[in-house]
């Protein structure tokens, strides 16, 4: 399908225009990347603002996917005669409902209720035909190239893409005071810190993230906003810590809210909570920040 785009449009060179999805590609939308060659033209992350137009208006002979969540995800059934590709990490995610599940890893009683949302208001569509990449492959365009980056610690899977004319499309690194999300069973905290690492290396004009922050000019900015998301990660784990001044359990941790505001209601919030904590006490563990207690409870040492 081509459908008709209706929203913002920006274009940042010749080859590659952002679609700015509805809220300024606030979850659950996002901003998707189209980039045109001489031979094809490419969609990478096709959003549910571009699901909800039925396409972006032009013919697409492939989707690049950076990884398998559902809103990067959620237009993938608009272009059924296009290539669908992945990182191989995260390749079952497109190609199935229960693939997609299985990256969030929810507790089997919340499977249903979150397989029907990602239908429901994502538009899921499987694409067991979807293709997978590794780090540094490249998509020849026509004069024109995308050239995938492993990005782990979001999802296994997780990658950016560097496209000619000085793009870099960094996904979920979306350098938001949100900070890092690796709240999934598929997310790793070491990994994120690694990647964070090596996508400050990225020299680009233009940095592209899928989420809120969308499109920021020149490495001084990308750096000065990276910074500040990368210190999220040292700053959850010291109010873990002053938490765990006095003896807490797993349960308490999750109910005081480190990744979401109290507010927030989420289909995901206590498990993205959970798995968040987790990460960090075995960090504590390791460095010798914490002792578990016999009752089951985790104090500070």
């Amino acid at each position: 399908m081509t459908g008709r785009w209706t929203g913002d449009v920006r274009e940042l060179t010749d080859a590659a225009t952002v679609l700015v999805g509805r809220d300024g590609g606030r979850y659950p939308s996002g901003n998707t990347v189209v980039v045109r060659g001489a031979g094809e033209t490419v969609v990478i992350d096709p959003s549910v603002t571009v699901a909800e137009c039925g396409g972006v208006g032009e013919r697409v002979d492939a989707v690049l996917n950076s990884h398998g969540h559902e809103d990067h995800v959620a237009g993938n059934g608009q272009f059924p005669h296009a290539r669908v590709h992945i990182h191989d990490d995260d390749l079952l995610a497109a190609h199935s409902l229960e693939g997609l599940v299985a990256v969030q890893g929810p507790a089997p009683e919340e499977a249903d209720e979150i397989a029907r949302h990602f239908l429901e208001e994502f538009h899921f569509s499987p694409r067991p035909d979807a293709r997978g990449f590794g780090d540094g492959h490249v998509f020849d365009l026509g004069g024109v190239t995308v050239e995938a980056v492993h990005l782990p610690g979001h999802t296994r899977g997780h990658s950016g893409f560097r496209i000619s004319g000085g793009v870099f499309f960094l996904s979920d690194i979306d350098l938001t005071g949100f900070g890092p999300y690796y709240g999934d069973v598929w997310s790793d905290l070491e990994q994120f810190e690694e990647s964070l690492r090596r996508v400050r290396d990225e020299d680009a004009r233009w940095y592209v993230t899928f989420h809120h922050k969308g499109i920021i000019e020149g490495r001084a900015a990308f750096l000065e906003l990276l910074d500040g998301f990368e210190a999220v990660i040292p700053r959850r784990h010291a109010a873990m810590l002053e938490f765990l001044a006095e003896p807490r359990t797993i349960e308490e941790m999750v109910a005081n809210r480190f990744v979401y505001r109290p507010q927030v209601q989420s289909l995901f919030a206590e498990r993205v909570e959970r798995r968040t904590a987790e990460l960090h006490l075995a960090r504590m563990r390791t460095r010798g920040e914490v002792e578990d207690l016999e009752d089951g409870r985790i104090r500070a040492t």
